[in-house]
C-alpha cells in the first residue's frame, strides 16, 4: 500500500472511529437503555460501514493500532482511583480482597465452564477467560496466557453490556441495602459497562464500582503469569 493512501486510511478509520464513539455517547446520554450504550453501538456502527465499504478487520485494525497502544497509558492511569479511594481500601480491604478473589475465580471458572459447553478450545477458550476485566486489563492477562487479545476485547464489550442488563435486574430483587454492596455487584460483574450504570444509581456507588473494577484488574494481571503455569501443568 502507498505511504500517501495509507496515511488516508488511518485518518479515516481513526477519525470514524473517534466520531462514532462520541456520538454513541451523545446518544445513550438522550436515550440511557442497553442498546445505545456507546461500548455496543460504536462497534455495530464500524462493523456497518466496514461492511458498506467492503473492508476487512485486518485492514481496520492496522489503521487503528495506535488507539489500542493507548490502552497502555489508559491502564497505568486506573493507578489515580486507588490512590483516590485509599482510605476506602485501609477500611475494608479484608471485604474487598475477599471479593474480588472469589469473584474472579468464579468469572474464570464460569468462562471456563462456557468454553467448554460451547466446544471452544485452545486460543477461544483462552481468549474467554479475562472476559471479566475492563479491557485494558484483559488483554494483557489475553496475551500473557496464551489468548487473541483482539478476540477478548469483543467477549469483554459482550459481557459488560450483559453484565449491565442482568446488574439492573439483579438490585430490584437482591436484599443489597449498602452502597458498597451494589457498587460491588456492577464493577466484578460488568467492569467498565457496570461502572457507567452504577453512576447512574449514585455517587458512591460509581467509586466503589470503579474501586473494584481496577483491584480486579490488577489481581489478575499479577497472577495471569501463574494462571498461564496451570492452565499449561
Amino acid at each position: 500500500m502507498p505511504v500517501l493512501e495509507a496515511v488516508v486510511v488511518t485518518v479515516f478509520w481513526s477519525v470514524v472511529t473517534i466520531l462514532f464513539y462520541l456520538l454513541s455517547k451523545r446518544i445513550y446520554r438522550r436515550f440511557p437503555t442497553p442498546v445505545t450504550s456507546p461500548l455496543l453501538l460504536a462497534p455495530v456502527l464500524l462493523i456497518l460501514l466496514a461492511l458498506l465499504l467492503k473492508q476487512n478487520y485486518a485492514g481496520y485494525i492496522h489503521a487503528t493500532h495506535w488507539l489500542v497502544l493507548l490502552l497502555g497509558p489508559a491502564t497505568v492511569a486506573f493507578a489515580l482511583p486507588i490512590f483516590e479511594q485509599w482510605k476506602t481500601i485501609r477500611r475494608y480491604w479484608p471485604v474487598l480482597l475477599f471479593g474480588v478473589i472469589v469473584g474472579s475465580s468464579m468469572a474464570i471458572l464460569s468462562a471456563w465452564g462456557l468454553a467448554t459447553l460451547l466446544g471452544l478450545n485452545g486460543s477461544l477458550r483462552l481468549s474467554l477467560l479475562p472476559r471479566s476485566l475492563s479491557t485494558p486489563f484483559a488483554m494483557n492477562v489475553s496475551q500473557n496466557i496464551g489468548g487473541v487479545p483482539d478476540l477478548t476485547a469483543v467477549f469483554v464489550v459482550i459481557t459488560g453490556v450483559s453484565g449491565a442488563i442482568i446488574g439492573d435486574f439483579l438490585i430490584r430483587f437482591l436484599p443489597l441495602r449498602s452502597a458498597m454492596a451494589r457498587g460491588a455487584l456492577f464493577g466484578m460483574g460488568a467492569h467498565g459497562a457496570g461502572v457507567a450504570k452504577a453512576t447512574e444509581i449514585g455517587l458512591e456507588e460509581s467509586s466503589v464500582a470503579g474501586l473494584v473494577m481496577v483491584l480486579v484488574g490488577v489481581v489478575n494481571v499479577l497472577t495471569a503469569p501463574l494462571l498461564h503455569i496451570l492452565l499449561n501443568s
